[in-house]
């Protein structure tokens, strides 16, 4: 079941893609910065830099992925991912965005993600799939999240 909706999500995306909308050529500078930002704390976290990831959160952040019942802070977020990261490696991750809505300094970011996942202990790799919207601040030309609404939609 988990491989028919990946499946279905990577021929979405696909169709998507070569329908012609490539978002990518019709953004401004200033929502290309904002991407530059999300792919950068994506990729420091399937690295399992923990502490770097975390330093794209800013000390305001508050933000609520699906499977909680109740939005989480900074430091609740940081022992979640500090946790993953130690007990799982990203095998292989794609970002997909669908909007970016820049005003100043802040913006917020839609995309879609599909991520495998490897247990550091028996091996086993999980696939999983969904949807965030990124809420970010620019401080001292860094964008940093203050808050955050998604999660995987595989479960």
């Amino acid at each position: 079941m988990k491989q028919t909706k990946l499946f279905t999500a990577i021929i979405l995306i696909a169709i998507f893609l070569l329908s012609g909308k490539n978002f990518a050529q019709q953004w401004s500078s200033e929502q290309k910065d904002v991407w530059a930002g999300v792919e950068k704390y994506w990729e420091v976290f399937a690295k399992g830099d923990a502490k770097t990831d975390m330093s794209y959160y800013d000390e305001s952040y508050l933000g609520w992925e699906f499977s909680s019942k109740v939005p989480q802070n900074k430091a609740n977020t940081s022992k979640w991912i500090e946790y993953m990261l130690k007990n799982s490696s990203v095998v292989l991750y794609t970002l997909t965005p669908a909007a970016i809505w820049v005003k100043g300094d802040f913006a917020y970011a839609d995309y879609f993600y599909s991520m495998i996942t490897k247990d550091n202990e028996t091996g086993k790799k999980e696939n999983s799939d969904g949807t965030w919207t990124d809420i970010l601040m620019k401080k001292d030309g860094k964008w940093l999240l203050i808050g955050d609404r998604g999660g995987s939609a595989s479960k």
